[in-house]
């Protein structure tokens, strides 16, 4: 029998990277994953894509939406968007093994990579919160209050195998999510780390969620691998 956590995760820096190719890559790595496959962590930055859920509503793609690329996607959730100076955060994990004595519940996945984000705001004296029956977080105060600043959408498969992921706003050019309603939410206001003052480095912030995922996930954070 296989230990529940055989090694530590590993982290994949893959930089700049189209959306489709990294996610066909996402779903090769989870089709050929065996019990003893060590979690995966991968850290990217898209050129700007709209993606769908599953149960997405083609209604939700506003006027301007035709001028970047639309992907339907398997992961829940409705319509976002991805694009540059953005953190996107792939989390090819199996969930069964990250509990002790059992599996790792999807709810309780959400809430732990909800937290990360909150956490990693705190670090740079941003508050976050939840809202409830809308995954992803939202700013918690200030005149900025409810607007959204990450957002996550998952795929879990039946086996307890996980992918796709979360993404923060850090330093992006936010007009494209005026061009849909965010999440399916008409309205919704998006905002970044820069434009609520925090002017922070890409890469500081990826490794900071990066980091704190794999804490909160209990995958081995001391003896996290990065591979570039």
């Amino acid at each position: 029998m296989s230990s529940l956590r055989p090694e530590p995760a590993v982290i994949r820096h893959l930089g700049q990277a189209d959306y489709e190719p990294t996610f066909a890559a996402m779903r090769a790595f989870t089709d050929a994953r065996t019990a003893d496959t060590p979690d995966e962590l991968w850290i990217v930055e898209h050129p700007p894509v709209f993606t769908l859920g599953l149960g997405a509503d083609r209604g939700h793609l506003l006027a301007g939406a035709a001028s970047i690329p639309v992907v339907q996607t398997d992961r829940g959730g409705e319509v976002t968007y991805h694009g540059p100076g953005q953190v996107v955060i792939y989390l090819l994990m199996d969930l069964r093994r990250n509990k002790p004595g059992g599996k790792l519940y999807a709810r309780q996945f959400v809430q732990k990579i909800e937290q990360a984000i909150i956490n990693v705001l705190a670090a740079y004296n941003l508050a976050g919160e939840r809202v409830e029956g809308a995954p992803g977080i939202y700013i918690a105060e200030g005149p900025k209050r409810g607007a959204k600043i990450a957002a996550l959408g998952l795929k879990v498969r039946g086996n307890g195998c996980t992918y796709h992921g979360v993404s923060l706003n850090v330093a992006m050019d936010l007009a494209p999510f005026t061009w849909i309603n965010p999440c399916g939410y008409a309205g919704l206001e998006t905002v970044d780390m820069r434009a609520m003052g925090v002017n922070a480095p890409l890469a500081d912030v990826q490794l900071a969620l990066a980091n704190e995922l794999a804490a909160l996930l209990d995958v081995g954070a001391d003896a996290v691998a990065a591979v570039v």
